[in-house]
């Protein structure tokens, strides 16, 4: 195995490494993957360095979760701290988030991953009014004195939100939304975090593959693909898709964004390797179909830190392209 730069996970007391592997995409909500290829990402990943894995009860309706559970089985050897999200499956009311529907979502979770105790559960991006309810944190840490879970955190969609969970001693690790086209929680959310000892893990970094530079305006995604059906948030919130930027414009600065990749690495790799070294990052989660795409990302983490005319001009990037996009769309 490759060894990666490991960070501590906030309040969990673990550490895991810069780059996580996100599996989203290995339930098939982002098209169809076989059993074999998810195990070969998965394979890579670990092999590259890797020992944090990133899931949901909801990402395939548990296929995700189910396929992880059988490959740490056969790969007992594997260092890796596994996170999933609960919440999603539930009509999304607060009056859901109660600890016997935590328990039930556990208990699913558990079965599936094939565990006694989850490493770490985060709420999946719940109505906004879950992040305040005393009641909510009280329920989880239960789930925590019943050894169910092993830690707790929470998966937003807002820097308010953030903020709100981050200020609850009980809470290890926020998950949120950063990348180079999405700047906002380093003005917002980072320092608090870093200040409080709560991890951040940095989710849909790529822009749900933008910054790869690989797409251009005639890409078509498949039909069962959230880039196709997620576009203005018909299925969930639409800064999943894209990081909420219309996509014509979003090909237009990412094709900006390649050309600031330095030499020998991709845009891609450039990306993650941005969050990285934001201060207040723990773990950046990008997902990947094949075992190129996680060797590829699992080598950011290998990448020279991006110079500061890089980083300024990626903030030129984002003043000009980017931020009077997000606010003439929402």
């Amino acid at each position: 195995m490759i060894f990666m730069e490991q960070r501590e996970l906030g309040r969990t007391g673990r550490d895991v490494s810069v780059v996580g592997q996100g599996t989203w995409q290995l339930g098939g909500d982002w098209g169809e993957v076989r059993e074999a290829d998810a195990f070969g990402v998965l394979d890579a990943a670990v092999e590259s360095g890797v020992t944090f894995f990133d899931t949901a009860d909801v990402y395939g309706d548990g296929r995700s979760e189910q396929l992880i559970g059988r490959y740490l089985k056969e790969r007992p050897d594997a260092p890796v701290l596994v996170a999933t999200k609960m919440g999603r499956r539930a009509e999304q009311v607060p009056e859901n988030y109660v600890l016997d529907n935590f328990r039930a979502w556990n208990d699913r979770s558990r079965s599936n991953l094939g565990v006694d105790t989850l490493d770490l559960v985060q709420l999946h991006c719940p109505p906004a009014a879950v992040y305040s309810s005393d009641a909510v944190y009280d329920a989880l840490d239960t789930l925590v004195a019943e050894e169910r879970i092993a830690a707790y955190g929470v998966s937003v969609e807002t820097c308010a939100e953030a903020l709100t969970a981050i200020a609850r001693p009980g809470v290890a690790s926020v998950q949120i939304i950063l990348n180079p086209f999405r700047l906002k929680p380093l003005d917002e959310v980072l320092e608090a975090a870093l200040a409080a000892g709560v991890g951040i893990v940095a989710r849909v970094p790529l822009a749900s593959g933008l910054l790869s530079g690989k797409y251009t305006e005639e890409t078509v995604f498949a039909p069962e693909d959230h880039r196709t059906y997620n576009r203005h948030g018909e299925a969930f919130d639409q800064g999943e898709t894209f990081s909420g930027i219309e996509y014509t414009t979003g090909v237009a600065a990412a094709a900006e964004f390649a050309a600031l990749a330095p030499q020998g690495a991709t845009p891609a790799q450039t990306a993650l390797r941005w969050i990285i070294q934001q201060p207040g990052v723990t773990s950046v989660i990008p997902g990947a179909r094949s075992v190129e795409q996680a060797r590829a990302n699992a080598a950011a983490a290998a990448q020279e830190p991006l110079p500061r005319k890089t980083l300024d001009a990626v903030r030129d990037l984002y003043d000009r392209r980017i931020r009077a996009a997000v606010h003439d769309r929402w």
